[in-house]
């Protein structure tokens, strides 16, 4: 683990607000928050898993964190979770991940070798279909090298994955990354604005969309010649 790293997320964590009560800070914020960036880079996908992740490790990783007695248990995890700011901790997180990364283009210089490809894509979590309404439906972006979560959002239910990409696309730099997604991103103001914003985008085309699908493979059918058509007519009749 790369402790500048670890010592930049700590001090980042920290800007978060602290939704408990004075009474209820027996754990600092940023050790527990930093506990469950650790045990989910680490696999856990659960309170359970997490506490169980920083109760395996030794005392002095404790204090490293910023502990100060015996970490907690899961369900002060998930109490933390529940009450904390979801936005605030999204974008300490991307921001953070930004830093790691360090290969976008800052403004006025050249873009790399390589673009960095990041794959846009909507997934519907399990377990969170509320009565007489619907299940949470996330849309995010995945940095395709990594594997981290550059930034999401949940999609409104009375919108699409289309009109949710033309927001989230706006909390990241788009400058030297290259968006890759399925048909239902082929939209002229999405890649519109992923070119404004000095990205590049690579979209499938399906047989859903057959009249996009057509103008595209028209553009790399030969291109019709009057003129050798003209000259064709000419050889048969004198043929």
């Amino acid at each position: 683990m790369n402790t500048v790293a670890a010592g930049d997320l700590l001090a980042m964590l920290a800007r978060i607000p602290d939704p408990r009560g004075r009474q209820g800070r027996r754990f600092g914020l940023s050790a527990m928050l930093a506990t469950v960036v650790c045990g989910i880079l680490t696999g856990a996908r659960g309170y359970t898993a997490i506490a169980e992740w920083i109760h395996r490790q030794e005392v002095p990783v404790w204090h490293w964190l910023g502990y100060t007695r015996k970490p907690p248990c899961p369900n002060a995890f998930r109490d933390l979770l529940m009450a904390l700011d979801s936005t605030a901790l999204e974008s300490v997180l991307r921001e953070w991940a930004e830093i790691l990364l360090g290969e976008t283009v800052p403004p006025g210089e050249t873009l790399p070798p390589e673009l960095q490809a990041v794959a846009m894509d909507g997934k519907t979590l399990c377990s969170t279909l509320a009565s007489h309404g619907r299940s949470v439906h996330l849309l995010s972006v995945l940095d395709q090298r990594t594997g981290f979560v550059l930034s999401q959002q949940e999609v409104d239910g009375k919108t699409n994955e289309h009109k949710g990409a033309l927001q989230l696309l706006k909390t990241i730099v788009l400058k030297g990354r290259l968006v890759t997604g399925d048909a239902m991103f082929c939209q002229r103001d999405l890649c519109q604005q992923i070119v404004d914003d000095g990205g590049h985008y690579f979209f499938v085309v399906k047989d859903n969309q057959p009249s996009l699908k057509e103008a595209i493979a028209a553009d790399f059918r030969p291109g019709f010649s009057p003129l050798h058509r003209t000259r064709a007519a000419a050889a048969a009749f004198s043929g």
